[in-house]
């Protein structure tokens, strides 16, 4: 039977890794862009609640850009610590800075969602510019962007920026969560024109104000935990052209602070991405572990033929994690050797979201609570 599976793995990994081959060659590196200098408004959208230890320098990194013609719609998304007060210290510093404060949240919205669609009601720009409070710029990002976004005659644009990860254990785990992440959702199909698939990143979506407003806004959206993919997803689908770039010069976020930060952080929007369906957990969970785990313990059977296609597998698994580490992240090729180890705490926490939403009767994010009947009733409309 392993025989019977591991060729069948096998086979499929052979299938993604020709896939990722062809497709990592589309995503083209921001980094070697020209610079856009000067055109139109574009309008970035920052949406915090309790981010009083990030928000300062990230929109510092923004007002240092090299493209100048920018407003800022910082959104304070019911903080209960100084992101607000902070926010209006930036206020002070640049006029192109505006201030939205939100006091309580409409039913039926998360509150990201509705802060982000805040923003964009008030913006001005030709383009809106979606980013997280805790992103690092680099003085050219924008202007490379937009000359990008021009050049190619998009009407969305996101861009991977580099995770910085504190600790072999997290950045293993991030690496691994990219991994499965590149060959599931397979980003890159977004740079098709003739694929359906879209793509969308949290610290980096810009989109066309008039596609954005075509599509309904974050109204479409307004209870889906995973917003910045699903905004990609809608894009792509309505038949908008979309590209997906790296930045990892550019563009630096520090996804989680430590790798307890990670699981409790996944609580929001594992069973969102598995369509909250236990059937889909079921399986995530067991294909996960047939596929990316068992070979790593079967080369020690004493079967001469099952270490054969255990070794095998695991070269094929081997070449496509290396793939897409390498284009994709600036970590170490050698967290590779924790893969097995980290694959066991990535079904630990698929498994803890579960359990969590369902114990819970929803899921909470950022301190409010969202009832799994709301947010599967949302799914289910999509």
């Amino acid at each position: 039977m392993l025989v019977i599976l591991y060729t069948l793995n096998l086979a499929v990994w052979i299938v993604f890794i020709i896939d990722a081959i062809n497709g990592l060659r589309t995503l083209d590196s921001l980094e070697k862009e020209e610079v856009l200098k000067d055109g139109p408004l574009l309008s970035v959208i920052v949406a915090a609640r309790n981010e009083e230890k990030s928000i300062k320098s990230s929109v510092i990194s923004q007002l240092n850009q090299s493209y100048r013609n920018v407003e800022w719609l910082l959104v304070n998304d019911r903080s209960t610590d100084d992101t607000g007060k902070i926010m209006n210290e930036i206020k002070a510093l640049d006029h192109r800075v505006q201030v939205i404060h939100i006091k309580e949240l409409p039913k039926g919205w998360l509150g990201k969602n509705h802060a982000l669609y805040s923003g964009a009601q008030a913006a001005a720009g030709k383009w809106l510019l979606f980013t997280d409070a805790d992103v690092q710029y680099q003085k050219e990002a924008f202007g490379k962007a937009l000359h990008y976004f021009e050049r190619n005659r998009l009407d969305h644009l996101t861009a991977t920026p580099n995770l910085n990860g504190k600790g072999f254990w997290l950045k293993s785990f991030v690496g691994f969560f990219l991994f499965g992440f590149s060959y599931f959702k397979r980003p890159w199909t977004a740079n098709n024109p003739r694929s359906k698939n879209g793509t969308g990143i949290g610290a980096f979506n810009l989109v066309l104000r008039k596609a954005y407003e075509q599509l309904g806004t974050h109204e479409r959206i307004k209870m889906r935990p995973d917003d910045d993919l699903q905004l990609g997803i809608k894009i792509k689908k309505e038949g908008y052209r979309q590209r997906i770039a790296t930045a990892l010069e550019l563009i630096e976020v520090e996804w989680y602070g430590t790798l307890k930060e990670a699981l409790v952080g996944l609580e929001k929007n594992t069973f969102a991405g598995l369509n909250y369906r236990i059937s889909m957990v079921l399986f995530a969970v067991v294909g996960t572990f047939l596929s990316h785990i068992l070979p790593f313990f079967t080369v020690f059977v004493p079967d001469r033929l099952v270490i054969l296609m255990s070794v095998a597998n695991i070269v094929a698994i081997g070449i496509l994690y290396l793939m897409v580490i390498k284009k994709m992240t600036r970590f170490s090729p050698w967290m590779f050797l924790a893969f097995p180890l980290t694959g066991m705490i990535f079904i630990y926490s698929i498994i803890r979201a579960s359990i969590l939403t369902f114990k819970r009767g929803g899921i909470v994010w950022r301190g409010t609570a969202y009832k799994l009947s709301e947010l599967r009733e949302m799914n289910r409309k999509d």
